[in-house]
């Protein structure tokens, strides 16, 4: 009843249309929960073991947790794939959360108990009490998603002039980018400098033989796994590729 005096007493403002909108929110949990409601929640909250509510803090905590512990991980995450495969008998990509306890000790990732708390949070992706470290490592070690920069900051990688659209990101593409991450780690400074002679244009795009030709020189050959890379870094069959935005991952 609260709805139509609501609407003839308000006017065409934007504080008018929120009084109108949030009985209508609030009235939402008194609806049975149907099928399509029930698979919008769980696609939200499937990368988040709790609500919307509780979770977005620890989230948050967690982007600059994994930059604290980024470089140590990025010179030792082959050590602890190792031991996380030998403790998943299972093949599934998860432990229990205690063995990854033990891991982080052992590798000396230097994490407070209100850190392994938050960690253990987000990564327990299906709720079960166990700690995806696949998904956790290949969080800490490549950077797929645009990272802010202050002013003050060097800039140590160009961003390209026309953002990038990328492409999924499959379990091959994550082998493929995992594999190759030793390599462009102690060398992408001179293959930087390697990319731009074959950028006549400006551009920061190069030909797929021409990128295929630089990592060639610096002994890094890509065979089936090109393919893997370039659906996400080229996801428009453009035969080019951004290096800019492949050596920020690294």
């Amino acid at each position: 009843s609260s709805t139509p005096s609501a609407t003839s007493s308000a006017t065409s403002t934007k504080p008018a249309t929120r009084a109108v909108q949030e009985p209508r929110l609030s009235s939402q949990p008194e609806h049975p929960k149907t099928s399509s409601s029930l698979v919008g929640q769980k696609s939200i909250t499937s990368s988040c073991p709790q609500t919307t509510t509780t979770c977005s803090a620890p989230i948050l905590n967690c982007k600059t947790i994994e930059n604290k512990i980024r470089k140590n991980i990025q010179h030792s995450w082959r050590g602890i794939l190792k031991v996380c495969q030998e403790k998943d008998v299972s093949k599934l990509g998860e432990i229990p959360v205690s063995h990854f306890l033990d891991i982080a000790e052992k590798f000396n990732l230097d994490l407070s108990e209100g850190e392994i708390n938050q960690i253990t949070t987000k990564y327990d992706l299906k709720k079960n009490g166990r700690f995806a470290y696949y998904d956790f490592l290949q969080s800490c070690i490549l950077l797929l998603k645009p990272q802010e920069s202050s002013p003050l900051q060097r800039v140590v990688i160009q961003k390209p002039q026309k953002p990038m659209s990328p492409g999924p990101q499959t379990t091959s593409f994550f082998s493929a980018m995992l594999r190759i991450q030793p390599q462009i780690l102690h060398c992408w400074r001179p293959m930087k400098r390697t990319f731009k002679p074959y950028d006549e244009s400006h551009t920061g795009l190069l030909h797929i033989a021409d990128y295929r030709q630089v990592l060639h020189e610096y002994s890094i050959d890509l065979t089936e796994e090109l393919f893997n890379i370039l659906e996400y870094y080229d996801k428009t069959l453009s035969s080019k590729i951004s290096y800019n935005d492949f050596l920020q991952a690294f």
